[in-house]
């Protein structure tokens, strides 16, 4: 039971966290070079940041600070979805 939870829940959600800062680094860093194409299948979470980010006059650390929370929230969930998919499987081969 205990791998199970670690499996399917806890380490997938520490790697997609981790995984969905450094793919937000990378973007941010490489966007003037890649195409929008790459950078939404590494960084999704960065589009969808600039789409939702409004364009209100507030403070830039709070403007900066909605964006990030935006970007790191959409990368974290998509690389939490891909390892805990990835975890599933190998519970499931190790279970039989």
């Amino acid at each position: 039971m205990l791998r199970r939870l670690i499996l399917s829940v806890i380490l997938p959600a520490m790697l997609g966290a981790t995984l969905g800062f450094l793919a937000l680094a990378f973007a941010v860093q490489n966007e003037p070079v890649l195409p929008v194409p790459v950078l939404a299948i590494f960084s999704p979470g960065l589009k969808i940041a600039e789409m939702l980010t409004p364009a209100r006059h507030e403070s830039l650390g709070s403007t900066f600070g909605g964006f990030l929370r935006v970007a790191i929230g959409v990368n974290a969930l998509l690389y939490f979805s891909i390892f805990a998919f990835a975890g599933y499987l190998i519970d499931r081969r190790l279970s039989r």
